[in-house]
């Protein structure tokens, strides 16, 4: 019998305003809340809610036999709590129906994997933190920012605890190889690794509504009969997909809804197959061999590398202008620069700047609040220059950055207590002028 692991990605960055030159040094706020709490509850009326209902009907009515696991990023909880609570409780009601399996993600869905262990770890851990905070759930199975995956980031995975981890069944790296069974890590075996079958999932996630597609429309009685037909030897089907594939890049308009709920009804009535969380998957199959990724893959692209995030000189001189702060982050305690410095690591950032379908001629408009990708590069740099700068003053890089930050202190001190000094004399004087009130009175 086939298991059916069907997981999804739930993200929602932090965007910044349009931030310019002259604001660095002067403005030290940084986002569009308005395009913020926008984005959020259209996403969450359209995709979220909807979805999560009919999730938790289905778990209902199917009594354990429906399983979904989710991995949720710090910033999408975050948004949650600002902009659409009742987001959360949904997913809160969804946890207790035990047909849920939440997994780790890094907290700011960022690149720390591919830059700094110490920082990648610490993402990951506060990650899980919030996790069990909202669902009292420990995650044991890892999914990676973007799927991004290499044999040494699945060894440390695999240091830290987690027992599996999920990445893209990337052709150059399968090779004649099927992602539709379990491997293990290269480096450590101990980690199980499953590998999404990114062509039904993009089935699914993108080629849904496309009337020009050979297989339109997609039933869900057509796609459990495309499962049961793949090579009996296989024990799992991967279908890994980003939330808002329902409702958002595929609208209730194009049956999407409807698929979604007739799919699980017909997977649980088929014989061979059955569903399954991935660490269900990982305790009950027999890996089938080890999986070697010396250069980390992603599920992005045809390339399934990383150029949609660090392909061109300014996503790279973005990326590492960032990460040439983390020394300075590790003395830092201060709670606004540390949300900042979150806030300044999620990988869309790094996206925005891609010019591979600026190029093209690729309409990326409904992902990229940037006209192109070179303004979205100016931009974040000013962000950055602004945040080095508040940083500076708090934890200096230097001897002259000390002597500066001394001098900062006092001025602040100073102004400060300028400041409750003119505020003491303001008071006296209204006193003054009511006691003078009173007596021409008598």
């Amino acid at each position: 019998m086939k298991s059916v692991c069907l997981f999804f990605q739930v993200h929602q960055p932090f965007r910044h305003r349009r931030y310019r030159f002259f604001d660095i040094g002067n403005d030290h706020y940084y986002y569009d809340d308005y395009a913020n709490e926008t984005i959020m509850r259209r996403v969450a009326e359209n995709s979220y809610l909807p979805t999560n209902k009919m999730l938790l009907k289905l778990a209902d009515k199917l009594e354990g036999k429906f399983k979904v696991s989710f991995s949720i990023t710090g910033l999408a909880l975050e948004q949650f709590e600002l902009y659409a609570p009742e987001v959360i409780e949904s997913f809160q009601k969804l946890a207790k129906t035990g047909c849920v399996e939440f997994l780790s993600e890094t907290y700011s869905h960022s690149l720390s994997s591919l830059k700094d262990k110490e920082i990648f770890k610490q993402q990951i851990k506060l990650h899980d933190e919030r996790i069990f905070g909202f669902f009292g759930h420990r995650p044991r199975v890892f999914r990676n920012t973007e799927m991004i995956y290499s044999d040494e980031i699945g060894a440390q995975i695999a240091d830290m605890g987690y027992h599996a981890m999920l990445t893209e069944g990337a052709k150059h790296i399968l090779g004649w190889k099927s992602p539709n069974f379990l491997y293990v890590n290269a480096i450590n075996p101990r980690l199980k690794i499953l590998m999404r079958n990114f062509k039904l999932s993009d089935d699914i996630s993108f080629r849904f509504s496309n009337s020009n597609w050979s297989e339109f429309p997609l039933t869900a009685e057509k796609f459990v009969n495309w499962l049961g037909k793949l090579n009996s030897n296989e024990e799992v089907v991967n279908l890994f997909l980003s939330y808002n594939s329902f409702g958002e890049r595929q609208t209730k308009e194009s049956g999407i809804f409807d698929f979604l709920e007739n799919l699980p009804k017909n997977i649980i009535a088929h014989p061979e197959l059955r569903f399954a969380t991935p660490s269900e998957v990982a305790e009950e199959l027999q890996p089938v061999s080890a999986v070697s990724v010396p250069h980390p893959i992603s599920w992005a692209d045809e390339e399934r590398d990383l150029t949609a995030w660090l392909g061109n000189e300014m996503q790279k001189e973005a990326f590492e202008k960032l990460y040439n702060l983390r020394k300075q982050m590790q003395k830092c305690s201060d709670r606004e620069l540390n949300k900042d410095w979150n806030y300044l690591q999620v990988s869309d950032h790094f996206y925005y700047m891609s010019t591979k379908y600026y190029s093209g001629g690729e309409d990326r408009s409904g992902f990229n609040p940037f006209s192109s990708p070179y303004e979205a590069f100016i931009n974040y740099m000013n962000v950055l220059s602004d945040f080095k700068i508040r940083l500076n003053s708090f934890v200096p890089e230097d001897e002259i950055g000390n002597e500066i930050a001394a001098l900062h202190k006092i001025i602040d001190e100073k102004e400060e207590k300028i400041k409750k000094m003119e505020a003491d004399l303001l008071r006296l004087q209204k006193g003054k002028k009511a006691s003078n009130s009173r007596g021409s009175k008598r």
